[in-house]
């Protein structure tokens, strides 16, 4: 009877999480480590203020900031215990796991972005983008005294992407604000930074080049050894047929990809859209008919290269990685970051393919089959007539959408690029906006297929 009741209640206790007491004390030590680093980011920015800048507002400012750090939030961290370590309220918890289900992921990412290109002039002042990532970095602090977020953010694996975020969205935001600065430079007819008096004289690949890679090939492999001393590699026990990882996940550049075959059958997912990123590339050059730009950073002279990057690079390629990374569970689940990865959890779906929303929803009959006994020819044909309103979409999308916007949205394109070039960049960017269309009807239509021919393998 004992043993039973173990068994039954087995799921249960997995599922009840790792305890928060022991997590705390395990993660004290950390938390006031951390806590004690912003402070010191932030007294040497107070001091920088002070001396180069002398602006002694802002330095008291980040004074009283990493005062606070160091002397308030740094000793309650370490102190461990449960009602004094600084943590996440519980009801922003429950809205960040919200707003992690996948479409408000996808939408409020979008928005973000929207809203930074909307208001880039604000967002790059150096007081608003510092203050960001104080808060960012706070936020990450309060949030690992929750063991659940704990165990995501800080597995061996994790780890380096946290890093290369925080990395990205900095030269983001570099890129952004010396754009910023060439543009308005620009409007009052001056040369960009970059041909400015004494920015566009040569540099010599020796010394000056080489010397420098040089410097920084040493700082980095003394930074990677002191972290392989820290962060052990997450060696595992050896692959096994019998005992997979669940979930299993590709390496984290991958993820993208991995992500994208939730959605598409793999040919197009792995083949198709992979080799047209690469094509894509490749024709840059040759569709590109804006010569400005050209040595220096600036939005304004170049706003629909701009958008289409960072909208295919951020949201379309790095979004996925992090969802990818911190948001997709156990049976490939979606997961809020303060949510336990349950492995019991299952998410039952019902996902339909475009001919069953037509033929059965709309018109309520049957999917057209053919008779028994029918040739080929017929079986093929009546292959035709169920998915032809998955085939009349797809079609439409790529036959009738490229002339519609040549002479409307894209028509300024169309005069100067040509028909052919035209044709090239508008069907390379249809082919990329297939993915935010199919992800965004799975999620909320559960839509799996515009077309499904399992009977040829084909499926889009």
């Amino acid at each position: 009877m004992e043993l039973s009741s173990t068994l039954l209640l087995s799921p249960l206790l997995a599922s009840a999480g790792p305890d928060p007491v022991k997590h705390l004390y395990a993660v004290a030590t950390f938390l006031g480590g951390y806590y004690v680093l912003m402070a010191v980011m932030n007294g040497v920015a107070a001091y920088l203020w002070w001396q180069r800048e002398n602006d002694n507002a802002r330095a008291l400012i980040w004074t009283v900031v990493a005062v606070l750090l160091a002397g308030v939030l740094a000793p309650l961290a370490m102190s461990g215990h449960q009602g004094w370590v600084p943590s996440m309220p519980d009801f922003i918890k429950q809205i960040v796991n919200y707003l992690s289900g996948p479409v408000a992921y996808t939408l409020g990412t979008t928005l973000i972005l929207v809203v930074m290109y909307i208001f880039r002039r604000f967002f790059v002042q150096t007081d608003v983008a510092w203050t960001m990532l104080n808060l960012s970095l706070l936020a990450l602090g309060l949030a690992m005294a929750d063991p659940n977020f704990a165990a995501i953010v800080m597995k061996p694996d994790n780890v380096p992407i946290v890093g290369l975020v925080y990395l990205l969205g900095y030269f983001t935001w570099l890129a952004t604000a010396i754009a910023v600065k060439n543009d308005d430079r620009i409007e009052q007819g001056l040369p960009p930074l970059e041909k400015s008096d004494g920015m566009d004289e040569k540099v010599l690949v020796w010394p000056d080049l080489v010397y420098t890679e040089l410097i920084c090939m040493i700082a980095l492999t003394a930074f990677l050894l002191v972290w392989a001393i820290a962060l052990p590699a997450p060696l595992e026990e050896p692959a096994s047929s019998v005992k997979t990882p669940n979930p299993s996940k590709a390496p984290w550049y991958f993820l993208g990809l991995q992500e994208m075959l939730v959605y598409f059958d793999p040919w197009y997912a792995g083949v198709v859209l992979p080799s047209l990123v690469i094509v894509g590339l490749m024709a840059i050059p040759y569709l590109d008919f804006n010569k400005k730009g050209n040595g220096y950073y600036t939005i304004k002279e170049r706003q629909f290269s701009y958008l289409v990057f960072q909208f295919g690079f951020l949201e379309l390629w790095v979004t996925l990685i992090i969802l990818g990374t911190f948001l997709r569970g156990p049976n490939w689940n979606f997961y809020g970051p303060f949510e336990l990865w349950d492995p019991h959890k299952v998410e039952v779906l019902s996902n339909r393919d475009l001919s069953q929303f037509f033929w059965n929803d709309l018109l309520g009959m049957p999917l057209p089959k053919a008779p028994e006994g029918s040739g080929a020819g017929t079986g093929f044909a009546y292959i035709l007539l169920r998915e032809l309103p998955g085939i009349v979409t797809v079609l439409a999308y790529f036959l009738f959408l490229p002339p519609l916007l040549a002479v409307t949205v894209f028509r300024k394109f169309y005069v100067k690029m040509g028909f052919v070039r035209y044709m090239v960049m508008i069907n390379l960017f249809l082919f990329m906006m297939t993915l935010p269309i199919k992800m965004v009807l799975r999620w909320t239509v559960n839509l799996k297929y515009f077309i499904n021919i399992p009977e040829y393998f084909l499926n889009f």
